[in-house]
């Protein structure tokens, strides 16, 4: 197993690509430590992992308590004697063009899309340089690397992420801290749910999906938890900074 001993942290983890993760990190062998604002959610996730015979713990935790973040991440890493894994991954999709999102939606963007993860990996830190190393991965999209119409307050965030994980990257490579952004284009989860309203609903979001992008489909959040192991582990390890676009070509 790839990553047998490890401990992985995991935030919005409670379904989709967060709960899809979880799953694949704990069949490669890492102790995962489920967390979400909706803690019974999370409970459900990390039961799963355990009836498949893995190690898991789950938290309700809002990652816009800075507070909170950090004291989780370093409960996790005191109980376990270690972090091997940090993935940052919650995060919030407001549609709307510059003139339709308010101040406050694009500060409770900033807050969750950047700013808990800044608080995150800062908190990771400490103990990753204590064993010598460690990965943290922060979930940007490919709305990080190209510009989506009507989304301001999203693509501004996605893009920040990118610079952020960057710059992180740069200042922890010799420490063998490993600082990654994961990019997934559109996969077929409840997080859509900004973009259906921006094109006009789910028919037009599929019959974008099938003409604009060049594989004609969603993904899956399975190709992205394979992503998430790849960073995760040391089939990557000599990887930093980099943005791991999986969108089915649609940023070509």
């Amino acid at each position: 197993m790839l990553l047998e001993d490890k401990v992985a942290f995991i935030t919005g983890a409670a379904s989709g690509i967060g709960a899809a993760g979880a799953r694949a990190l704990a069949r490669e062998g890492a102790s995962i430590v489920v967390t979400d604002r909706n803690g019974a959610a999370a409970e459900a996730v990390a039961d799963a992992i355990r009836r498949d015979g893995h190690t898991a713990d789950a938290l309700s935790l809002d990652v816009t308590d800075d507070a909170a973040l950090r004291a989780a991440i370093a409960d996790t890493a005191e109980r376990h004697g270690r972090l091997d894994i940090l993935h940052s991954h919650a995060g919030i999709q407001i549609e709307g063009t510059l003139e339709q999102v308010s101040v406050e939606d694009m500060d409770a963007s900033w807050a969750l899309n950047v700013r808990s993860h800044f608080v995150a990996a800062q908190a990771a830190i400490a103990p990753m340089r204590r064993q010598g190393g460690g990965s943290v991965i922060i979930t940007s999209s490919n709305s990080g690397v190209q510009y989506d119409r009507e989304m301001i307050a999203y693509c501004t965030t996605k893009h920040a992420i990118l610079a952020m994980t960057r710059q992180i990257a740069a200042d922890y490579a010799g420490e063998n801290i490993r600082f990654n952004a994961l990019c997934p284009g559109f996969i077929d989860t409840p997080f859509n749910r900004g973009f259906e309203v921006q094109m006009g609903g789910r028919d037009n979001l599929e019959a974008y999906i099938a003409g604009e992008i060049p594989m004609g489909r969603f993904g899956t959040v399975d190709e992205i938890a394979d992503s998430i192991v790849f960073l995760a582990s040391d089939r990557s390890s000599f990887m930093t900074g980099h943005a791991l676009v999986v969108d089915g070509g649609e940023c070509i």
